[in-house]
């Protein structure tokens, strides 16, 4: 995969086959996350569902960062009351959920350090392999900014209690051996096998049958939120996305091996 690109910009879409890839794009500045760049990977994550050719979604950052978050600390600087910087926190919030709604598997691809609120984008994908020398934190306390309740939500309910207390309440940095312990790394590599271990995780996806994961990916959200109507989710199960043939059991229950 290119870490690099002509010149700085919003993030880019890639289409190969069957996987989509945004790759943030301003690495001189660690890929921190613009308030324009917010509307552009909404309409990326629209695009990427509404093709029906695309059956993963891999998340990377230019450079050596994966991305230094949606800066926080300008957010605070700018903010005249407390409305503007819920405000200003909501609106990331929305771009978060929609990832971690996106009806098709994600893998994030943590080519170096992920701080601010990129850490909880990366939290709301599937699944995380980082570098080996990878870093994380979050600066909220430090900032002195309440970080918004869905993103609080998101690692409470991944990470654990005492994870989500530890990294908001101390703001300290942890390295990638940690972030693997704690459940935030799916797996961690060596740089020069990251490519290697995406690609073989994004092909494992992409062969699956898109329906079964869509419906099962958001069973295990909204039970992993406490959202779940059990009800409604087994009345919408379609049996053919489980791989079943009602036509072929039956053929063989009363066939040879069924009699």
């Amino acid at each position: 995969m290119s870490d690099t690109t002509d010149a700085a910009s919003s993030p880019v879409l890639e289409i190969a086959g069957a996987r989509a890839t945004i790759r943030f794009n301003r690495p001189k500045h660690l890929n921190r996350l613009q308030a324009e760049d917010l509307g552009v990977l909404l309409k990326l994550f629209d695009r990427v569902e509404a093709d029906p050719a695309i059956r993963v979604l891999v998340l990377t950052g230019t450079g050596r960062a994966f991305s230094a978050g949606y800066d926080l600390n300008s957010v605070a600087e700018r903010a005249v009351s407390a409305n503007e910087q819920q405000s200003a926190g909501s609106a990331f919030a929305v771009v978060v959920n929609r990832l971690e709604d996106l009806g098709v598997p994600t893998i994030c691809r943590l080519n170096g350090g992920v701080y601010g609120g990129s850490t909880d984008l990366a939290l709301a994908c599937d699944f995380r392999i980082g570098v080996d020398t990878a870093e994380m934190f979050m600066p909220a306390a430090q900032l002195g900014l309440h970080y918004y309740p869905s993103g609080i939500k998101r690692y409470v309910t991944r990470l654990g209690v005492d994870n989500a207390k530890k990294l908001f309440l101390t703001a300290q940095k942890i390295s990638a051996p940690e972030m693997l312990r704690i459940g935030y790394l799916t797996a961690m590599v060596p740089e020069e096998t990251l490519d290697e271990e995406v690609d073989r995780l994004a092909n494992i996806l992409a062969g699956n049958a898109p329906q079964a994961m869509r419906g099962m990916k958001r069973a295990i959200n909204e039970f992993a939120r406490g959202e779940l109507d059990e009800q409604a989710a087994e009345g919408a199960l379609p049996i053919r996305a489980m791989g079943i043939n009602l036509l072929d059991m039956n053929s063989r229950a009363n066939g040879p091996l069924g009699g």
